[in-house]
């Protein structure tokens, strides 16, 4: 593909990721439902594009190969052994499915996974060299199991999986147990490490974070701001709007004000 052509593809699919995500609260049904499923298709599409935008076409196989295989692995090894995140099932609804594992789900993995390493990257640039991986891959991994606290409540309460034992869960957040979030923190930082170790540097010297602070900025607040108002879960919404804040606020002061 030519270079000119691939930011504006890249910047396509991120509008059409947040876009559909828009749509959510006023869909119902078989509407949602392939929506649901086509949303998380466009963010991950986006994601491996601006992943190719940084790496050319070694990082977007490496993301989509790395972030995408490790979570497939973490679904097939949860669903039949009940670790790390606690006993649950898929209802068959989210289409095509590996490993008795949707494959929208290694998707959802991948396209969160690698707007979340820029931001852990980003964040830790600063810090002294032996540190720096360190907390990059640690930054990366909380937001991207943060991001749980919206994701989990949204689909259990749409019928897409549920969970056998769920107890002890958050309060005021039913149906979840504790175990699936610290399952959320493992996975999630065995794949942002993985990613860290694999990706390269970035070759795009312009505006490197438009779209991984776009698709980030989009999910926190959108959450936060769905949950609260469309969702009518606002316990859910703080829970999520607090712990995924402590790292995608910085990041978008921090990249909003180097753009100034």
């Amino acid at each position: 593909m030519p270079s000119k052509l691939a930011p504006l593809l890249t910047g396509a699919l991120t509008g059409a990721a947040v876009l559909s995500q828009v749509a959510h609260p006023l869909l119902r049904g078989e509407t949602l439902r392939r929506t649901t499923i086509g949303s998380v298709a466009a963010f991950c599409a986006a994601s491996v594009g601006d992943a190719a935008r940084r790496g050319g076409a070694r990082g977007a196989l490496t993301t989509l190969a790395v972030a995408g295989s490790l979570g497939l692995l973490a679904e097939a090894v949860g669903t039949r052994t009940g670790r790390p995140f606690g006993r649950y099932r898929y209802a068959g609804t989210l289409g095509p499915q590996v490993l008795d594992v949707p494959v929208v789900v290694p998707l959802a993995w991948t396209m969160l996974a690698q707007p979340a390493l820029q931001l852990g990257r980003h964040l830790a640039r600063d810090q002294p060299r032996g540190r720096r991986d360190a907390v990059a891959v640690a930054t990366a991994a909380w937001t991207l199991a943060s991001w749980d606290l919206f994701l989990d409540p949204q689909m259990t309460a749409a019928g897409h999986w549920a969970f056998e034992t769920p107890r002890p869960h958050l309060p005021g957040v039913p149906g979840i147990p504790l175990s699936n979030y610290a399952g959320w923190l493992l996975t999630a930082g065995v794949i942002c490490a993985a990613l860290h170790r694999v990706l390269p540097a970035d070759r795009d010297p312009d505006h490197p974070h438009a779209v991984a602070a776009t698709l980030l900025g989009w999910t926190w607040l959108g959450s936060a701001l769905g949950n609260a108002v469309f969702f009518r879960r606002p316990v859910v919404a703080a829970y999520g709007g607090v712990a995924m804040g402590l790292t995608v606020l910085p990041y978008l002061r921090s990249v909003l004000g180097g753009a100034r």
